[in-house]
């Protein structure tokens, strides 16, 4: 029977550099509400007809990103790698935007605030389409899963 949804993701740790506390809370929402409520179905079929749940494992490797996929008692299925050169310019806006957002929160009004986070919610949709659209062919995933996974994505890029 099919099950087609994320019942573990990680990240890989060797990949963050450094995160604040702010981008620890996003982290930390964006797992649990994938784990909560998600569609992820590869569309490679495997011979045994294995259809989910899965666990998933986020990294980035050579300027790519690479999302393992794994079997729910763990055995290894495969990995879909996808290259982050579309992903360069919302993952920077969305930085900006989050840095205003936060910023906003501490000492803005509450209509700067949500005109900010207007603009945040804006760009965080505009980059879960474009996640959508790469995986289209490798991975099925519903719109609410790409902007959690999106989230995610954004995390592997800190630098600090």
């Amino acid at each position: 029977m099919a099950d087609p949804r994320i019942i573990d993701i990680s990240l890989d740790e060797q990949t963050i550099i450094w995160r604040n506390a702010d981008v620890e809370q996003e982290r930390r929402i964006a797992i649990f509400d994938i784990l909560e409520e998600n569609h992820f179905a590869p569309q490679r079929e495997h011979t045994d007809g294995y259809n989910g749940p899965y666990r998933v494992c986020l990294r980035v490797e050579e300027g790519r990103l690479a999302i393992d996929i794994s079997r729910e008692n763990g055995d290894y299925l495969e990995s879909v790698i996808l290259g982050l050169g579309r992903f360069r310019r919302p993952i920077k806006d969305y930085f900006a935007i989050c840095d205003s957002y936060y910023q906003a929160i501490r000492q803005a009004t509450p209509q700067q605030i949500e005109t900010v986070d207007m603009a945040r919610r804006g760009i965080h949709n505009q980059a879960a389409e474009v996640l959508m659209e790469r995986l289209e062919g490798k991975i099925d995933v519903d719109f609410d899963t790409a902007r959690r996974l999106f989230t995610l994505i954004c995390v592997l890029h800190i630098k600090g």
